[in-house]
């Protein structure tokens, strides 16, 4: 299990992946509490990353990932939602209901960056803790 730190410029508290997810899936939702559901994927985005930073997060967005095939690198790559302390995928999702393909969209993240967990967080759903799906791989 990796530890992260966390710092909000007075403190630094440890947190372990399964704790680092609480906080982003809290952070999650004082997003939806204060927007509710049914806009578009990028707004949800730019307010998470907000909140995770305020949080002490370490956030990337829109990280690319290569691909590649043996010994070849492909010309296209994939795009993730959101990489938190490097420890933890985000992908978001503004749909009627978290789908199969999500799931496989997001395992093969996790699969091809060596990031072991990942969280689906669909914001279209009337209360969040509805629409979390967490993978470990």
């Amino acid at each position: 299990m990796h530890g992260i730190t966390r710092s909000n410029g007075a403190t630094e508290i440890t947190l372990f992946e399964s704790k680092l997810t609480d906080v982003i899936i809290g952070c999650g939702v004082t997003v939806h509490s204060a927007l509710g559901p049914g806009l578009l994927e990028s707004v949800y985005e730019t307010c998470l990353e907000y909140e995770l930073k305020q949080s002490g997060l370490r956030v990337e967005r829109q990280k690319q990932l290569p691909i590649s095939y043996k010994d070849i690198k492909l010309d296209d790559s994939l795009r993730i939602d959101m990489v938190v302390n490097n420890l933890v995928i985000i992908e978001l999702k503004c749909v009627d209901k978290l789908l199969p393909v999500h799931e496989a969209q997001l395992f093969t993240y996790l699969k091809l960056s060596g990031i072991r967990t990942g969280l689906l967080l669909n914001f279209y759903t009337k209360l969040l803790k509805d629409g979390i799906k967490r993978i470990v791989c």
